[in-house]
């Protein structure tokens, strides 16, 4: 009886598997299409081909027996998702963004191109790569455009472009020897000045007491909000984290990711299963908030706060430069006396790239161009803010927020509104450092908002949301002793919002699958000399290689879930 039970369950899957898509197709597409029901108010997106490995895993599923996680995973291929490019050829990317346009149009559907091809890209990280120069990646460019033509497209325009500049590729690589060499020269200044044991003590106190104050190894302490009885008139920065972006072939979406600062997520058991097959994990838990810890290794170091504690030893000053004295015959125009500020030519390279980039696809009349502007769990909007104005954000549509990351939907909108006021501040004139910060508390930032932000939210500049792989939130790690890479294939993660163009708030014009999920971020080696990543305990594949074991984990914890069977309307 038990030899009959086997063999007609190992028929059943054979066959499941071998028509597999002629069954799956009106299930998926109710499930993938829930949202045409409301066609008439929202663009309809573009679902390119799927990776080939995310059938075979499909295929493979079914033939276990394991429909409802085949039929999930078959309904998260085939929702609509960005289609990435870089590292191609002008002539090869020409080619293919003129097909995967043409096949949008044709399924009269909204296609969402991410462009991936800058120079210097991720810092040379896990997603390395990009064009070789300024002028290659001009003609690069040219050629995306050339492949657009006249026809309706949504470009994600370089993530992590303007939130990982060249300049903090730089400051990541230096941060913890900066952070030594500043407690040195402070441990040698009270030396020098002879510091009585009760004033070192007073100094050890403030110093432990300070909030926000970089300590020697590396980790900010907790760092204070505005008071409730008075507007802030200094905001703590935020870590500026460094991001990794997996590097396209041909069509296929790469895997990207930041290395960033989370906020309070959810508690995860260190290692999960090694192979797809195991059952999956209990669902994550909340844990309480924990102090922000930046990686030394990949992100760019917290700009100190301006204001020290006024406990610790003053360092001597620095030496009056000599003035200019103009040569006979010649004048000098006072203001030119003054340092001028000059920007690493790589970094005045970026924004040369990115307003290029603007201008070329604005042009084309049906093209929707939004920006890098990170998350909300890396820049603050002050920081952010003057980096999109340099790089043409009065000339694009708007900018685009947590690419290839894990930030809730509320605090993205959040964010997205403080950085679209704060655009329009700057562009009335005033100073984005006096912007409202998503550190400030929801009052104040309210109030800088009912005080300054315009009441038409059509003259103000929308945002896009990537909820790819946010329906858990942000992942904390358990042990604080590694480095987190808290971007980097972490576990447990589940698939967000469904992508749609009817959001409900006025600054916000999608929510889309910008980041192509089940794709690896990279190899997550976390610190460590690999090649294992520690927290998973298996070898993660190569960024933008297909990645079994989270595929399933996006589904399984999916929020909201996953809509497999679905009643059809009238029944």
């Amino acid at each position: 009886m038990r030899k009959r039970r086997k063999i007609i369950t190992v028929s059943t899957a054979v066959a499941a598997a071998a028509t597999l898509p002629l069954l799956m197709s009106p299930v998926v597409s109710a499930a993938v299409l829930e949202d045409d029901d409301e066609s008439s108010r929202m663009t309809r997106l573009y679902a390119p081909p799927p990776d080939r490995d995310s059938y075979r895993q499909v295929a493979r599923l079914a033939w276990r027996g394991d429909f409802r996680d085949s039929a999930g995973l078959l309904s998260m291929v085939r929702t609509p998702q960005a289609v990435w490019y870089g590292d191609e050829t002008p002539e090869q990317v020409e080619r293919l963004v003129r097909r995967t346009t043409r096949s949008a149009d044709w399924q009269g559907r909204l296609p969402v191109l991410a462009l991936y091809n800058v120079p210097g890209r991720d810092c040379g990280s896990y997603s390395s790569g990009g064009a070789d120069s300024l002028a290659e990646y001009e003609a690069w460019i040219d050629a995306v455009a050339a492949g657009i033509g006249d026809r309706e497209v949504l470009i994600i325009l370089e993530p992590d472009s303007l939130a990982l500049l060249p300049s903090d590729c730089a400051d990541a690589s230096n941060a913890a020897q900066t952070a030594v060499e500043q407690q040195t020269v402070i441990e040698e200044q009270t030396t020098a000045d002879g510091q009585t044991t009760a004033d070192e003590q007073t100094a050890a106190d403030g110093q432990s007491a300070a909030d926000g104050q970089p300590a020697a190894d590396g980790q900010p302490a907790a760092q204070e909000q505005p008071a409730a009885e008075e507007s802030p008139t200094e905001l703590p920065p935020l870590p500026d984290p460094g991001a990794s972006t997996a590097p396209p072939t041909g069509t296929a979406a790469p895997g990207t990711g930041q290395e960033a600062a989370q906020t309070p997520g959810q508690q995860l058991p260190d290692a999960l299963p090694a192979t797809s097959e195991t059952p999956a994990p209990k669902p994550p838990e909340v844990q309480e908030p924990a102090a922000l810890e930046p990686s030394a290794s990949q992100t760019p170091a917290p700009e100190p706060s301006t204001e020290q504690p006024g406990t610790l030893p003053e360092l001597p000053p620095l030496p009056t430069p000599d003035p200019v004295t103009p040569e006979p015959g010649n004048s000098v125009d006072p203001d030119e006396l003054d340092t001028p500020v000059v920007e690493d030519p790589e970094t005045a390279a970026r924004y040369s790239e990115i307003n290029y980039a603007v201008d070329v696809l604005t042009a084309l009349g049906q093209t929707s161009v939004y920006l890098d502007a990170g998350h909300a769990g890396w820049h603050s909007v002050s920081s952010i803010v003057p980096r999109l104005i340099k790089a043409g954000i009065d000339r694009a549509t708007g900018f685009a927020l947590n690419v290839s990351h894990y930030q809730t939907d509320p605090d993205s909108t959040w964010y997205g509104r403080l950085i679209s006021s704060c655009l329009a501040y700057a562009d009335e004139g005033g100073d984005p450092e006096k912007c409202a910060d998503q550190s400030w508390s929801r009052r104040h930032a309210r109030r800088w908002l009912r005080a300054h932000a315009p009441d038409d939210p059509a003259g103000m500049k929308h945002y896009v949301t990537d909820t790819s792989r946010n329906g858990q939130g942000p992942w904390t790690p358990r042990d604080r002793h590694i480095d987190a890479q808290s971007w980097c294939n972490p576990p447990g993660r589940g698939l967000g919002r469904r992508p749609t163009t009817h959001t409900g708030d006025a600054l916000m014009d999608a929510a889309l699958w910008v980041k192509t999920p089940g794709e690896s971020d990279g190899r997550c080696l976390r610190g460590t000399d690999g090649p294992l990543d520690p927290v998973r305990g298996t070898v993660n594949p190569e960024a933008g290689e297909w990645f079994p074991d989270q595929a399933l984990e996006l589904v399984r914890y999916a929020d909201p879930a996953v809509k497999v069977f679905r009643r059809t309307a009238g029944r």
